[in-house]
């Protein structure tokens, strides 16, 4: 992977690449995600991530305006609101 441009990281962070999807508590599975934004205070049930390792530690609650960075495959939500940013 080479090294990206300014322009590049830009679209990264806007969710102009793949998209971004938007989830309550409804399973995400079969998902593509590099970075998942938690715009309320969320509870995560399940995690799926690739090349990681203990991702079960998760399983918490997290706060509003918290970043995970990370391929994420799959995901379920307790409770809370997520903006999920597509490869």
């Amino acid at each position: 992977m080479g090294i990206k441009n300014t322009q590049a990281l830009l679209n990264e962070q806007l969710g102009q690449l793949g998209g971004v999807e938007i989830f309550t508590t409804a399973a995400q599975t079969g998902k593509d995600y590099y970075a998942i934004y938690f715009v309320k205070e969320s509870v995560i049930g399940t995690i799926t991530m690739t090349n990681s390792t203990g991702s079960s530690a998760l399983h918490t609650t997290v706060p509003a305006g918290m970043t995970l960075f990370g391929k994420v495959t799959a995901i379920t939500l307790t409770s809370g609101l997520a903006i999920a940013y597509k490869n």
